[in-house]
């Protein structure tokens, strides 16, 4: 039976029309007044509008209600409180109050806080954000909220996401004020999330014990098949795979989440979604809740979904894609170059203003997207490199180079293609190309950051990018402040000239895959931050801190938290996977080795018992092979069980994490060259766990 699908859209969302419906029209201009405008919320708009969310909760089955968080565990938070309040006389009322809507007290002691919080001091606040709207799901009221500590620290990814897009706002609307367009009063940043994943069967995930514990696969040789054909990308969809994919899309259209598009990715069992842009902290918001329904629909359908950015060595790993743009409140796009982007001054400043602030602030970009699954990914022929430069394509690069040299640009009209075939209809080619080696690609009227790890939340990078830009802004702004209106197009072309020349070597539109882009971004001076524990130590750099405090982004506490919360992600992340590797080795590995090697010798025997001058040569060479990868599993685990001891062994948490990136990772690495040599020696039927090619094609 066919559903009706914008009937269906937003029905678990408390939106807009809901809240038009169900509040009084004075209470309901105020609130409207508070999410368009950031103004502050009076205590009886907060109690009507609470009154009316919980109607309409209870009214689709809500008996609870949350506070939903996003502490920096890049995960989701939430604790339960239902609407009864007894009254007094063994019956309850449901009841909710304005005061429970806009403040919740979770327990602050035990999310990560890098040294704010001790241990002893548990009171936290979380506070609720109007401008993402509250939902219902499993049958409780939930309401997207900033969280902090009792003394104000932030404690999430939510409030300085807000912090950062009420910056940018401030700086983007001077900037259009200078330029003369004073209409407009709001600037937003919206985001696109693309989210890459795979899907694997939910039993053979459960005989993996690393894909359990480590969300990747910490040993396992190459299927006979991997992606070398290039047949699964864009490829037909499998019945299996196609039924998860339609009940994905409604759950997440139930809950607003506008998923747009869906598709098979390059390697095997790997998969995309992309929604519609959305307001930067509502996009944020929507991708986790993605992320949790992707594994949960998964589930259902006897899948397991994994967002780990490499859990298949050999083939393509996944990414998300942040599509970033600003829009004025009239609905204009400033990053929209029109049909003739030479003559298109305001989005010139403000493209050059993106250019000078990834520039000036590359590292913080890469830091923004750095972890330990990622750094497998970036720069592996499959992902941008760990080198942030930008592609602009010629048009535009064409553009800004005449604007330096002062020439005028002769710029191509719109090409109609023809390619051939009279019964197919013509179409106008882009004036840019894609370039998929690009870290930060203009892709005709946004940027598309491309480094973004799955399973990261994507609140950093757009906390980074706003405050960048918004500090570009500023710059430029300040040198057209006291410039008179009739000699403003001279001033902004002086300035585009110079912005253009001082900020031209981080447009690169190559290819980023090759050895010489590497020598040729070297030779330019731009950053190439390999893995996390090499891109951190930046965060905390003078240039860095002050960006992050000027803006008000954070406080020096919570960027120095920050910086050791990331860095003892990093190496518990890697301590887990050498343990498991251990585990794994010991457990299941040499116990296997052992018991072929009993049946060769049985074999052997039983083959000399019946004629004595019988060859047992090819038993005899399988086990002196796996004999010796025996030996070399046993003495490569043992060296990486104390190389892993002496790298926690480091008080300093920036050691302790360099450690375990420079040496546990190579004795990994090693243990599984072994590991994956002798897996292709043995039989199915002993392996203690299912290889690559059930985990990759039997969905």
């Amino acid at each position: 039976m066919a559903q009706n699908i914008p009937e269906l859209y937003g029905s678990l969302v408390f939106n807009d029309k809901i809240m038009r419906s169900k509040l009084p029209k004075d209470m309901y201009k105020a609130l409207r007044k508070t999410i368009q405008n950031g103004t502050h919320l009076e205590l009886d708009v907060a109690n009507s509008v609470a009154v009316a969310m919980k109607e309409w909760a209870i009214e689709n089955g809500a008996t609870h209600y949350t506070h939903w968080f996003q502490p920096m565990t890049n995960v989701t938070a939430e604790k339960h409180d239902s609407f009864i309040s007894p009254t007094g006389d063994g019956q309850v009322i449901m009841d909710f109050s304005g005061k429970e809507l806009v403040k919740g007290e979770p327990d602050a002691s035990s999310f990560p806080s890098g040294g704010l919080r001790a241990t002893f001091e548990a009171r936290g606040y979380t506070a609720w954000d109007p401008t993402s709207p509250a939902f219902i799901k499993d049958g409780t009221l939930y309401i997207p909220t900033a969280f902090c500590s009792y003394s104000g620290e932030a404690l999430d990814k939510k409030t300085p996401l807000l912090r950062s897009m009420e910056t940018l706002n401030r700086e983007a609307l001077h900037m259009l004020h200078l330029l003369g367009n004073t209409t407009v009063k709001h600037v937003s940043t919206t985001v696109g999330p693309e989210q890459e994943y795979f899907l694997v069967d939910k039993e053979l995930y459960r005989q993996r014990r690393d894909l359990i514990f480590c969300g990747r696969t910490l040993i396992g040789a190459p299927a006979p098949k991997g992606q070398e054909m290039e047949d699964h990308y864009f490829g037909a969809l499998k019945p299996r795979v196609s039924a998860y994919m339609h009940d994905l899309d409604m759950e997440l259209w139930k809950l607003g989440i506008p998923a747009k598009t869906k598709h098979n990715e390059v390697a095997p069992a790997q998969h995309e979604l992309a929604p519609v842009f959305d307001t930067s902290n509502v996009a944020v918001d929507h991708n986790q809740l993605t992320m949790e329904i992707m594994k949960k629909v998964a589930d259902k359908h006897g899948l397991v979904c994994l967002l780990h950015e490499k859990p298949f060595d050999g083939i393509n790993g996944s990414g998300k894609h942040n599509n970033w743009s600003m829009i004025t409140d009239g609905g204009l796009n400033l990053l929209d170059p029109g049909k003739t982007p030479a003559e298109n001054t305001q989005f010139l400043v403000f493209l050059t203003a993106v250019i000078q602030a990834v520039d000036d602030y590359a590292d913080l970009l890469r830091i923004s997207v750095a972890s330990p699954g990622n750094d497998h990914r970036l720069g592996a022929n499959e992902a941008p490199p760990a080198i942030v430069s930008i592609f602009l394509g010629d048009e535009l690069t064409e553009v800004l180079k005449a604007i330096e040299n002062d020439q005028y640009f002769n710029g191509q009209c719109a090409v109609q293609m023809d390619i051939g075939a009279k019964v197919l209809p013509h179409f106008v080619k882009d004036n840019t190309d894609r370039n998929r080696t690009s870290p930060f690609a203009f892709t005709g009227n946004k940027f598309e950051f491309r480094m973004l790890g799955s399973a990261a939340s994507v609140a950093n990078p757009n906390i980074v990018l706003n405050t960048a830009v918004a500090e570009s802004l500023r710059q430029l702004s300040e040198k057209l402040k006291d410039v008179a209106p009739e000699d403003m197009e001279t001033a902004v072309h002086k300035l585009l000239k110079e912005t253009i020349r001082d900020h031209k070597r981080i447009i690169f539109n190559g290819n980023g895959y090759t050895d010489e882009w590497v020598k040729e971004a070297q030779r330019r001076g731009l950053y190439n931050l390999k893995a996390t524990p090499d891109a951190l130590p930046f965060f905390i750099s003078d240039k860095n801190v002050k960006l992050l405090t000027n803006h008000k982004i954070f406080t020096k506490e919570e960027i120095h938290s920050r910086y050791e919360i990331w860095l003892e992600n990093y190496a518990k992340t890697i301590n887990i996977e050498s343990n498991t590797m251990a585990e794994m080795v010991y457990k299941d590995i040499l116990p296997c080795i052992l018991s072929y090697m009993e049946q060769l010798a049985n074999t052997a025997c039983l083959k000399k018992s019946v004629a004595a001058d019988i060859s047992t040569d090819s038993e005899a060479v399988l086990i002196k092979r796996l004999t010796r990868l025996q030996n070399t599993i046993l003495e490569e685990t043992e060296r990486l069980k104390e190389d892993t001891l002496k790298a926690n062994s480091y008080e300093d948490i920036l050691n302790c994490s360099k450690a375990f990136e420079t040496t546990v990772l190579t004795d990994m690495a090693r243990v599984r060259k072994a590991v994956d040599e002798a897996e292709t020696l043995l039989p199915e039927s002993l392996l203690p766990y299912p290889a690559y090619d059930k985990l990759l094609f039997s969905v």
